[in-house]
């Protein structure tokens, strides 16, 4: 455990973030799910809004921006497909 107040501190406000990134990655993985279970225009509806999830976790740096990058991609091919 840490001994100074101030690493003690960075340790409280790592594990703040890491829950705030554990729950931003989670939402939005859930709603890259559901998105692949739509159909047709729905589909193409809620597509930017996952997008935006997407590139404000790359923004925030929980993920990697090729990640976001391929996911999105993904997603547009779909969408592209259901046309």
């Amino acid at each position: 455990m840490a001994n100074h107040s101030a690493t003690k501190k960075d340790a409280r406000q790592a594990a703040k973030r890491t829950e705030r990134n554990k729950y931003y990655g989670k939402t939005t993985r859930n709603a890259i799910r559901d998105l692949k279970a739509k159909k047709g225009t729905e589909f193409t509806e809620k597509m930017p809004v996952v997008a935006s999830m997407i590139d404000k976790l790359a923004k925030r740096g929980v993920i990697h921006k090729n990640k976001a990058a391929n996911l999105k991609s993904k997603l547009a091919k779909k969408a592209n497909a259901a046309k």
